[in-house]
């Protein structure tokens, strides 16, 4: 039996812009995605036998089997190269679910990229993310894994430079937000103002801005769950230079250039849910 550790990181979008909807009712976005230091494990193991799938996980939230996105990975990979053996994942969740912080594509990444490496299958970087795409909107950043605006529905990504050094702290309130929930509640609204021509070129190179921090779910998310508009105004008090809500909730993050204000802020918000202090990833984890 042969078996690696990888890291799956959660990510965070400093923009999320809506700006259509193609005919079958995807969403086509405008985003800065960056990946954090805030990562679930995998232990993925491979042995002679009987072909057989196992997934686990250590959150009882989180189901382990068929309906897993880490084990739907495994399965269209093996699919797609014929490959025939017994797969064990476990999976150690620290990225919490229901967040808008990406955990769940970030796993079934991490899953692809895990399998390629362990049976030597040698696939690209490019075909790695032409499965990812199958599994979901968001799969597609996690395999290479650095900033990146993001278009489409999330499979056209382009790498932007290095970003600032900066701290981030999150904050995860006690409930989830269901994304197809959100989206639908942002198609009832008024269409949003869409900002000037000159914005995306300013985002790439004022990425903290908090002026260029704009995500449209907001004004949908936000009127049902005031908590997450309560803990980012709360995180702007605590010195924040911006903050904002990643993806379609419930995780609001808020930015500092202060690694010592960061952990104060978050020791101060420790009563509104689960908060982390990370900082955004350049590239991918190493897998061992």
């Amino acid at each position: 039996m042969s078996s690696i550790t990888v890291q799956a990181p959660a990510k965070v979008n400093l923009s999320l812009r809506i700006v259509g909807r193609r005919p079958d009712g995807y969403h086509l976005l405008d985003s800065l995605m960056v990946p954090v230091s805030l990562c679930d494990a995998l232990t993925i193991a491979v042995s002679r036998g009987q072909p057989e799938l196992v997934v686990t996980c250590d959150d009882p939230a989180v189901p382990g089997g068929e309906t897993n996105l880490a084990y739907k990975a495994a399965a269209l990979l093996c699919g797609e190269t014929g490959v025939q053996a017994e797969i064990s994942i476990a999976l150690r969740k620290l990225i919490p679910a229901g967040a808008g912080l990406g955990g769940g594509s970030s796993d079934a990444a991490a899953v692809l990229k895990g399998l390629n490496e362990l049976l030597s299958l040698r696939l690209a970087e490019d075909q790695l993310c032409s499965l990812a795409a199958r599994l979901g909107a968001d799969v597609p950043f996690f395999i290479p894994c650095r900033p990146a605006t993001v278009a489409g529905i999330g499979e056209i990504l382009t790498p932007v430079p290095p970003l600032p050094s900066r701290w981030l702290v999150i904050v995860v309130p006690p409930f989830g937000v269901s994304t197809p929930w959100a989206y639908h509640r942002f198609d009832e609204l008024p269409p949003p103002e869409m900002p000037p021509a000159d914005v995306p070129r300013r985002r790439l190179t004022h990425p903290w801005d908090a002026a260029l921090l704009i995500n449209d779910l907001e004004r949908a998310v936000f009127p049902e769950y005031p908590q997450i508009e309560r803990i980012k105004a709360h995180l702007l008090r605590l010195g924040a230079e911006g903050a904002l809500m990643s993806g379609s909730g419930s995780a609001v993050f808020g930015v500092f250039q202060s690694c010592t204000t960061a952990e104060q802020s978050a020791t101060a918000l420790a009563g509104q849910g689960k908060t982390f202090v990370v900082e955004p990833l350049t590239g991918p984890p190493t897998i061992v």
